[in-house]
């Protein structure tokens, strides 16, 4: 008996690897494009890491013409959940990334290099997994918990690296007849590599974001097949990026340490092996400290979080690429109005030391997105939020023409848009003084008696019809009938000489109106409200 007959016992009835490869044939793609792959696991929320890579896999794929695949690691059937690739589809397209080529939802998917699941990938990793056997590359293990742990023992108390290699792979040697007959026989076995590796030999790797890394050879026979007959990911990630002609892998530091093995997999069938961009992780500060952000102990290492609290995709987004690219800063700098996929992405500029995040930063970032906004966009976005999780507010803006010219305040015709806004769920209190009247007013150094006169001569001259610059030398008409400075600069060259500037009797007006010493252009508040309500409100303090 030989390889073939051990071959044939484990997998009889698959197709040769022959048929796949005619099946997933080249792809024809402009020279240079980039086939890239983000390939999550559904096992729960998609982590602010993987959208990180998400972001460096399209922009590769568009830059380049080529091709961006979303593919599903489902072969850990234990941690998988309900409903779980619908929910990474979700969060997805929330950010606007809508897969060229793989899963469309739970159960549908587009393009011909499928399935996009690994679990319906099952006969394609065992013909390839009978492929190695046949060649003496691979071998049934029949090695038990107990065994494993035996070996291992063995190795520690002697001082040896652990695992399985060498003189410790176990069944590695076992005769073919006996192997046959133990799995006629019934028993549990895995596939394992046959490496052959050597710990003394260096191989040499170029990484996308490293430049060239050293390794020593993977000497470890490593599982290839579980017992359930599913990959592990080693193997699956070799076939799968074979056959799916991906050209570029781009996956999380911690990837690093098995790149040897997955070199020697790829050679092992003959087969091209992609470039590697082993990005580095998303860090946390903590206590002076640094460490990987985390979904247990980190509400933000969710992309959920960013919805929930109303922080826009474009922002999440340009934040994150200016981590990827330090060079993103001054290219949005130069180029405001341009859509974040003519930025072009160079693997070669990005740092290797993980970023940490930093969400001041983020709302800095995000102040300065929502700046660009129109009124209507502001609107249908905060719209949409309010729907969702704030039913307040929703109901606070059903009268949309006049939510409307609340959000047009100081922003499209604004030289200088307002940039108080760093996420929808601020809306809220940030207008809230455009539907309700104020409840308390503070004045703060002028008494309440120089308020009420204040008022009492604004509302004399005061004119809805007043054009900006009309409205505003009326203020300085009452600022100088009360005794104050009727310029600023006035008042700084002589404090002593007044009481105040104008300056403070726009603010008792402003206070007066909203309640709050800071708002957005006062003028435009006041159009907005209506010579009715304006009014009103003033006359509230008498």
């Amino acid at each position: 008996m030989d390889y073939k007959d051990l071959a044939n016992v484990i997998y009889p009835d698959v197709k040769p690897i022959e048929y796949y490869e005619e099946k997933y044939r080249v792809r024809e793609l402009p020279q240079g494009a980039e086939v890239t792959r983000f390939a999550p696991s559904p096992t729960g929320f998609v982590h602010i890491g993987g959208l990180y890579q998400c972001i460096i896999d399209r922009a590769l794929a568009k830059q380049t013409g080529g091709v961006f695949i979303l593919r599903i690691e489902d072969t850990d059937q234990k941690r998988k959940i309900e409903n779980g690739v619908e929910q990474i589809i979700n969060a997805l397209a929330k950010f606007d990334f809508i897969p060229d080529e793989g899963m469309i939802s739970e159960k549908e998917e587009k393009g011909e290099y499928g399935p996009y699941k690994q679990s319906e990938r099952k006969d394609i990793y065992h013909s390839y997994a009978k492929y190695l056997i046949e060649q003496g590359k691979a071998y049934p293990c029949f090695a038990t918990p107990e065994e494993i742990e035996e070996i291992r023992k063995k190795q520690e108390a002697a001082g040896l690296r652990t695992g399985f290699y060498g003189v410790w792979a176990k069944y590695r040697n076992l005769p073919v007849d006996e192997a046959i007959n133990r799995i006629k026989n019934g028993e549990s076995f895995v596939i394992r590599l046959r490496s052959n590796g050597r710990e003394d030999r260096k191989i040499k790797v170029k990484d996308s974001v490293r430049g060239h890394i050293e390794f020593p050879e993977n000497d470890q026979d490593a599982v290839l097949i579980k017992a359930d007959g599913l990959p592990v990911y080693h193997f699956a990630h070799v076939v799968d990026d074979h056959l799916m002609k991906t050209t570029i892998v781009v996956r999380g530091e911690e990837w690093i340490s098995s790149t040897p093995l997955h070199v020697e997999l790829f050679n092992a069938f003959g087969f091209k092996v992609p470039k590697y961009a082993q990005v580095p992780n998303i860090l946390k500060e903590e206590d002076g400290k640094k460490r990987k952000i985390s979904k247990r102990k980190d509400p933000e290492a969710a992309v959920d979080y960013y919805h929930e609290e109303g922080i826009p995709s474009d922002a999440v987004c340009e934040y994150l690429m200016n981590i990827i690219n330090s060079s993103f800063e001054g290219w949005r700098r130069a180029n405001p109005d341009k859509d974040i996929s003519e930025f072009k992405l160079e693997l070669s500029k990005m740092g290797v030391s993980g970023a940490v995040f930093d969400m001041v930063k983020l709302l800095d970032v995000s102040k300065n997105v929502i700046a660009k906004y129109s009124a209507k966009e502001v609107y249908d976005f905060v719209n949409a939020w309010a729907k969702e999780y704030d039913k307040e507010l929703f109901e606070m803006l059903k009268d949309e023409e006049y939510a409307l010219k609340v959000f047009g305040i100081e922003r499209e015709n604004s030289k200088k848009p307002r940039k108080d806004l760093a996420k929808w769920s601020d809306v809220k209190n940030s207008i809230i003084y455009m539907y309700e009247r104020p409840k308390e007013y503070d004045f703060d150094k002028i008494p309440l008696t120089d308020a009420k006169k204040v008022i009492e001569e604004y509302l004399n001259i005061y004119d809805y019809n007043d054009d900006k610059q009309v409205w505003f030398n009326k203020i300085k008409d009452v600022a100088e009938k009360l005794g104050y400075a009727r310029e600023v600069k006035e008042y700084k060259q002589n404090p002593e000489k007044w009481p105040g500037h104008v300056g403070d009797i726009s603010t008792v007006i402003r206070v007066a109106l909203t309640g709050r010493r800071n708002t957005p252009d006062m003028y435009e508040i006041m159009q907005v409200l209506g010579k009715e309500e304006v009014e009103n409100r003033l006359r509230k303090i008498m």
